[in-house]
């Protein structure tokens, strides 16, 4: 039964696992938040390109 707690404890106690699960959820939260930038910014974007494209074709 003793052998059976500490494989428990130890079970609990290790952490390498839980880090890459944070870094895992940081990274797709910030993608997350890219894209929405990219969708409120998107319409400006594409704008800010078209002055661009035509500014190049009238030289």
């Amino acid at each position: 039964m003793k052998t059976i707690f500490t494989a428990v404890q130890a079970f609990i106690a290790d952490e390498n696992g839980v880090t890459a699960i944070e870094y895992g959820l940081i990274a797709s939260l910030v993608g997350v938040a890219m894209a929405g930038a990219a969708k409120l910014l998107g319409i400006e974007i594409q704008t800010t390109f078209d002055k661009v494209v035509t500014a190049l074709k009238n030289q």
